[in-house]
């Protein structure tokens, strides 16, 4: 194992050090091979929408861009829908 030194901002210091002292670890050390662990994961689940979702649609689009919806229809019709529901008070 590796040792490394880190320095946090007071409000992340006292985080981890709440998460030691409610027992939800047993080291600083857990908190922060936790915190990767679950940057690791969002990582992960952000490659895997990229490719899987994001991906496949850019593909279809640049094979036929005349489907495309131009941008600025789309932040019109936002407009609309956000002025009808300040209308209605939602």
């Amino acid at each position: 194992m590796e040792k490394r030194t880190v320095s946090l901002p007071d409000e992340h210091a006292a985080f981890v050090d709440a998460k030691v002292a409610d027992g939800s670890f047993a080291s600083v050390s857990e908190v922060i091979r936790a915190g990767l662990r679950a940057l690791k994961e969002r990582d992960q689940a952000v490659e895997k929408w990229l490719e899987t979702e994001v991906a496949p649609i850019f593909d279809k689009m640049e094979q036929s861009p005349e489907k495309a919806i131009k941008a600025e229809s789309v932040f019109e019709r936002i407009k609309a829908h956000h002025a009808d529901r300040l209308k209605e008070g939602l």
